[in-house]
């Protein structure tokens, strides 16, 4: 039955996703706020679907959502982690790989918030891109998201924070706000198994900017890894 469900909502949300990203085709013609509409709208849609698959999505520390220009840093286990930044920060923009450029309507649509396109094997190079375009989002009241890791982990993996977040924090001087979930343990990182239960998302309390490379790296983590192996229980 699990499977059944499970191909169920994937053809679904593929099914969801080509009409919302053809029917919202003029919005790209519009302000990007339009675009930042359909983004929550798209959203929505995808986590009501998972009640097909028994799933239900909580977002916790709700208080701690950022309106104003920030740093978002997720826990990354699946790619439900990315949809749900899309469908609760106000204005979010993702720093992500130069491959996905060539997707048509994804690219469109995240060129047209912002996004953030790298070349992930460019280190420095990619770095100073990151903080000079990211300047000019928090301008604009943006949240740029990227994920500490890199690339999705499985749940309960050891933790592998990459040190491009630190030079971020340190050179943008704005706050990061920490993003835990157990989301993995519900939608694995591979494969269309959906395992029922209670997949959570937990804003936390945001770490502020001015703090020492190091200490700001162990905040972040034990926050993180904290919370996230807490809500590997539920």
């Amino acid at each position: 039955m699990t499977a059944i469900r499970s191909l169920l909502y994937v053809a679904l949300f593929y099914l969801w996703t080509a009409v919302v990203a053809i029917l919202a085709t003029p919005l790209l013609l519009g302000p990007t706020n339009w675009v930042f509409k359909m983004f929550h709208m798209w959203g929505r849609g995808v986590i009501l679907l998972l009640r097909i698959c028994g799933i239900q999505v909580e977002v916790r520390g709700r208080q701690y959502i950022p309106t104003g220009a920030a740093l978002v840093a997720p826990k990354h286990q699946c790619m439900l982690d990315i949809f749900a930044q899309f469908t609760w920060l106000p204005q979010s923009v993702f720093v992500m790989k130069k491959e996905l450029a060539w997707i048509p309507w994804f690219a469109w649509y995240a060129k047209k918030a912002g996004a953030i396109v790298i070349d992930r094997e460019g280190q420095a190079k990619t770095i100073r891109q990151i903080i000079r375009e990211g300047t000019e989002l928090f301008k604009l009241e943006r949240q740029v998201v990227i994920y500490p890791e890199g690339t999705r982990k499985a749940p309960g993996s050891p933790p592998d924070y990459k040190p491009g977040i630190a030079a971020l924090y340190r050179e943008l001087n704005v706050p990061v706000y920490p993003v835990a979930t157990n989301a993995g343990v519900h939608w694995p990182a591979h494969g269309f198994i959906r395992k029922p239960g209670l997949i959570v998302f937990e804003y936390l309390e945001p770490i502020p900017p001015g703090l020492k490379r190091a200490e700001f790296m162990r905040i972040l983590e034990e926050r993180i890894e904290a919370k996230s192996t807490e809500l590997l229980a539920l």
